[in-house]
């Protein structure tokens, strides 16, 4: 495996980066918030100063950071990567930002002799620290092969879906759908409990039916309980969930659940709950049911069945 920059060692990126370590990269890594590097140097890697430093000890440099505005930041800003790259090298962008973005980001990279893969991630910090995480590429053909080892090392399932920004499109095509999925789940579990089922004798009978569902599995129990620890943060799936409607409006497209989600995460963020694991939609769903054995933030005897 060539030599490896990581940049961005948040809930997802910390992972990761520990994965490489143990395919046995040679990795430089820098965060944006001193300290989070800790752990991953005590792993084996290294620390740098800036991008720049980590892009100039590197052949590939893998981004994980949370928005398109950071990505831009860590590449092209003051001490950015572009700064460090040197021609040939490969940028291998794991962040969930714009496709329109992702591919002017590629063509400037490009003019510096520096290729660019776009590889968002989908499982959650689950997948991320168990390496089974599912990879949307896109790129050029010798640019994803070149990325195929450091993105194997980090995921499962690793899918070239086109050229560059098609990887960012198929992770939005990803959001619309677990936005659907969240929500029934998060319907079933209320009404289960509002017509006096056992909710967890109801979860074990459907998930040997067709109702079966990694959110049904990993995220019920959670609703059920109505407490919502970090998996997967809501105010990341509402930005995400941005570039999917944006992408819908480009294409004369209408996408209803999609708009109710939005419209419901937009309710709990301003509510506090943009920091809470995304199952925290159930709470918007027990609040406008009548409670459910107890809206979100109820005490733990109104969280019991009704």
């Amino acid at each position: 495996m060539e030599r490896i920059g990581f940049v961005g060692l948040g809930t997802m990126g910390a992972s990761m980066a520990v994965n490489l370590l143990r395919a046995g990269a040679s990795l430089v890594v820098w965060n944006r918030t001193p300290g989070r590097a800790g752990a991953v140097v005590e792993l084996g890697a290294r620390e740098a100063a800036s991008p720049a430093e980590v892009a100039a000890k590197s052949d590939a440099i893998v981004v994980c950071v949370s928005d398109t505005p950071d990505v831009e930041a860590v590449v092209f800003g003051p001490g950015g990567i572009a700064l460090g790259a040197r021609p040939g090298s490969l940028v291998i962008d794991c962040s969930t930002i714009s496709p329109d973005s992702t591919r002017d980001f590629g063509r400037r990279l490009d003019a510096r002799g520096v290729g660019m893969v776009d590889a968002p991630v989908s499982g959650g910090s689950e997948g991320a620290r168990l390496g089974t995480l599912t990879m949307f590429v896109g790129g050029t053909e010798a640019d994803v092969a070149r990325a195929r080892p450091v993105l194997e090392a980090m995921g499962r399932t690793v899918t070239h879906l086109g050229p560059l920004g098609s990887g960012q499109a198929g992770k939005a095509v990803n959001q619309v759908i677990i936005s659907g999925v969240y929500l029934g789940v998060a319907e079933g579990v209320v009404l289960g409990m509002k017509a006096g089922l056992d909710p967890r004798l109801l979860i074990e009978a459907l998930s040997g039916g067709a109702a079966q569902s990694w959110v049904l599995t990993n995220r019920a129990g959670r609703m059920i309980e109505d407490e919502y620890p970090l998996g997967f943060r809501l105010g990341l799936h509402r930005k995400d969930l941005g570039i999917a409607l944006e992408m819908a409006r480009s294409l004369g497209l209408n996408l209803p659940v999609a708009a109710l989600t939005a419209e419901l995460e937009d309710g709990l963020t301003a509510a506090g709950h943009g920091d809470e694991d995304m199952s925290v939609l159930a709470s918007a769903i027990r609040s406008g049911s009548g409670g459910a054995g107890g809206s979100h933030g109820s005490s733990d005897s109104d969280r019991r069945p009704v």
